[in-house]
């Protein structure tokens, strides 16, 4: 087994950070579009009501490089500062689906590109901290070579999906080797989607494809691994922390329908969370925590709580859990429209010029609760009360 994680803190949160260019033809800046970047030090401080110590936050590569012979991080400074200013330990993205504008994903210069910037990025952490760096070099590969591969997301390369994902595994490698070589330290984190796909009850014959679409969940880890396409670069000790992103739509037939998490009684074929973790666990044996997790509107209170009982339940067979990281921890608008508000963070979001935060209460309740029932039943020391600043060690 890999050596923990070593978060500050068990409960952690996630700011939106998506940058791509959406089917619109519309550049996406989800930071800019919540004002994080604006209200950077008041969205930090607010966090430790509910003892979390460690974020999630993102670089935004298409800012900061603009194909010149310098950077301009002018963009990050404020995140950097508040996060030295109030010692939260931060995981950076740094390509969370966007790339500069007029880069080719598929030629050797994105590679060189996204290295080169990937360094430039580690030792601006490095004058902000001292702490080992935690970093995500590509959000979500999984996700962002399927979108790109229907051209949901720039760069709209259908049917290339393999391509793309072959292409960012390699970027994340590279990126990895070269930071590695500069601070031995640095923790990397790879986020994916974790998926139960289920064989619709009239349709026996789809039992393989969706054996064989179940198993596609692992590619990217496997990759980064070694474990296939060797020449990738992959090797194990590259497969640092997983993260496992788990929403309700995460479970769906192949070919059919998504499983309704709300239903009553709930499917047969909804898998718990904990078995699919397990399942994770007996594959890779690496430090895991739930790197994204969250629901909309009024089923947020209950999926926190359902989260924290499958995590608990996790914990007492054995699997090492090292964290839930509420995502998108503040409200957030759809990608393709911004007049929609998702209704998914623990703070919704004002309809004024300012986007003031006002804490939902219900949702605060079940999380506050489920801290509690975790904290109490698992022997965990997670940060309960208000304003107290907690450990996961």
């Amino acid at each position: 087994m890999k050596q923990r994680a070593e978060f500050k803190s068990f409960w952690m949160a996630g700011f939106e950070a998506a940058t791509h260019v959406n089917r619109f033809e519309s550049r996406i800046d989800m930071i800019a579009g919540t004002q994080h970047d604006v209200h950077a030090e008041a969205d930090y401080a607010m966090l430790s009501r509910f003892g979390m110590r460690t974020v999630r936050d993102a670089f935004r590569w298409h800012l900061i490089d603009r194909g010149t012979d310098s950077f301009d991080f002018s963009s990050i400074r404020p995140q950097l500062e508040v996060a030295a200013k109030e010692n939260v330990q931060v995981m950076w993205s740094l390509l969370h689906y966007g790339i500069p504008d007029g880069l080719d994903i598929f030629s050797s210069e994105f590679i060189s590109r996204f290295v080169r910037y990937s360094l430039a990025a580690l030792n601006l952490i490095r004058e902000f901290s001292d702490d080992a760096p935690y970093l995500v070099p590509v959000n979500e590969i999984s996700f962002f070579s399927w979108a790109a591969g229907r051209s949901y997301m720039s760069p709209f390369s259908a049917g290339r999906d393999d391509e793309v994902k072959r292409q960012l595994v390699r970027a994340a490698v590279e990126s990895c080797r070269a930071m590695r070589a500069v601070d031995s330290r640095c923790r990397f984190v790879f986020p994916d989607p974790i998926i139960n796909i289920v064989t619709p009850a009239a349709r026996p014959d789809l039992e393989e494809s969706a054996s064989e679409l179940n198993e596609i969940q692992f590619q990217v880890w496997d990759m980064i691994a070694g474990r296939t396409n060797p020449e990738l670069g992959g090797s194990e000790d590259l497969l640092d922390i997983l993260g496992m992103n788990f929403y309700h739509s995460n479970q769906w037939e192949c070919e059919g329908e998504k499983l309704d998490w709300s239903q009553t009684p709930r499917d047969s074929r909804w898998k718990p969370l904990s078995q699919i973790m397990e399942r994770v666990w007996a594959r890779y044996h690496r430090p895991l925590f739930l790197a994204e997790t969250s629901h909309v509107g009024s089923g947020r209170a209950d999926w926190i709580r359902e989260v924290a009982e499958e995590t608990l339940l996790a914990l007492r067979r054995g699997i090492p859990i090292e964290g839930i990281c509420i995502f998108p921890i503040i409200d957030r608008y759809d990608w393709e429209n911004r007049d929609h508000w998702h209704n998914s963070g623990l703070w919704d979001l004002e309809n004024d010029g300012a986007l003031g935060r006002v804490l939902n209460k219900d949702y605060a309740s079940a999380l506050d609760q489920a801290q509690r029932i975790m904290a109490l039943a698992s022997g965990i020391e997670i940060a309960l009360s208000l304003n107290h600043h907690g450990s996961s060690k």
